[in-house]
């Protein structure tokens, strides 16, 4: 009669730290991939985050319409492409005009504007040396020249970054349409037992970037209308191209009406000091009624990060990725807020914090 025999205790050994090291080594190639892609072709995966952002604005869109119409998941979508596309064709077809002359006087009265400013600065001698520190106007004017290519994600130039606003249309259109198919397909890549958690995570970051992006559109949409009519009423010059590059830069917290406000006040100061002060006071209205009023009335219903935590995290995107990083920025860090809390806290440490969309659910 056979007898069986336990296998070896020193091979089963030997055949799991051979697995373990097998897993580690397979863990540490597909991370160094991964740095190396998000390295090299940051630029596109800039474009495909900003594609997503759009595709969620479009999709909560919908729903509102869904719900509000009682129209059907693909109707409802139409019906908000459609709606975008009549604004956006219409408003640009009676203001193209006037925002493509305001655009080139204001690209050639901010250095002169500039220029009236260090002018009168050097006249003080304790501003004199500070002011040496400033580029002169033939270097704002390069600079000013090489905004809009350094501004773009993917293609470089003018008609690159419309190359990108037209790329961000359809992939973000054909995301909203049928979001499941790449969620599903993304869900597919995770271990069986795993695709239940990666499934909540997916839907938590799908509602805390819908909730920032909602409340961000209100943002931007009222800082265009006051800075535009604000600027208007104390006379400034350009002060519909003004209006619309204080509500786009809206877009960045913190350092975007900074960056909004440097050349309304320049070009105010080409009047009188008086008229800049003037300037000056609108745009801290309208950031302190944003930041103490509107923001935390947005902030109920939506996400809030830390101010420390966002400016840090502009700067360092800024640093790695350029002016899409810094744009971006703010909705990259909400992703890892949740990639954090959910993944790190809640799972490895086993701490029962709440995520951001969870606080605002109470």
């Amino acid at each position: 009669m056979d007898q069986q025999h336990d296998p070896d205790p020193g091979k089963a050994t030997e055949h799991r730290f051979t697995r373990r090291v097998a897993l580690v080594n397979g863990i540490t190639i597909l991370t160094i991939l991964a740095l190396a892609a998000i390295w090299f072709a940051y630029d596109a995966l800039l474009l495909v985050f900003a594609c997503i952002l759009f595709a969620i604005l479009l999709y909560e869109l919908a729903g509102i319409v869904h719900t509000r119409l009682r129209l059907g998941r693909n109707a409802a979508l139409a019906v908000v492409v459609l709606a975008l596309l009549l604004v956006f064709g219409i408003g640009g077809y009676l203001m193209a005009p006037q925002i493509g002359e305001q655009a080139d006087k204001l690209g050639a009265a901010v250095p002169e504007a500039l220029q009236r400013f260090r002018a009168a600065m050097e006249q003080q001698p304790l501003l004199k040396r500070l002011m040496a520190s400033v580029p002169s106007p033939e270097q704002m004017q390069k600079q000013l020249g090489q905004l809009v290519p350094n501004a773009g994600l993917f293609f470089s130039g003018l008609l690159g970054a419309l190359g990108n606003a037209v790329i961000i249309l359809f992939v973000g259109v054909y995301f909203a349409a049928q979001p499941h198919i790449y969620i599903d397909g993304l869900i597919t890549l995770v271990p069986p037992r795993r695709r239940q958690r990666a499934r909540e995570v997916m839907d938590e970051l799908g509602r805390t970037l819908s909730r920032w992006l909602l409340g961000k559109a209100a943002s931007m949409l009222l800082v265009t209308i006051l800075s535009a009519a604000g600027l208007a009423l104390l006379d400034v010059p350009l002060a519909l191209i003004l209006g619309l590059i204080a509500g786009l830069l809206d877009f960045i917290p913190y350092l975007g009406p900074l960056m909004a406000g440097v050349p309304a006040m320049l070009i105010a100061f080409s009047d009188s000091p008086q008229q800049a002060l003037y300037v000056a006071l609108l745009f801290g209205g309208i950031q302190l009624a944003e930041g103490y009023l509107l923001s935390p009335l947005i902030e109920k219903r939506t996400v809030s990060l830390p101010p420390a935590l966002t400016i840090v995290m502009q700067l360092l995107f800024g640093a790695l990725f350029g002016m899409a990083g810094v744009a971006l920025a703010t909705p990259l860090t909400a992703v890892l807020a949740v990639l954090v809390t959910m993944l790190y806290v809640q799972d490895v440490l086993k701490d029962p914090v709440r995520t951001p969309s969870q606080k605002h659910d109470d």
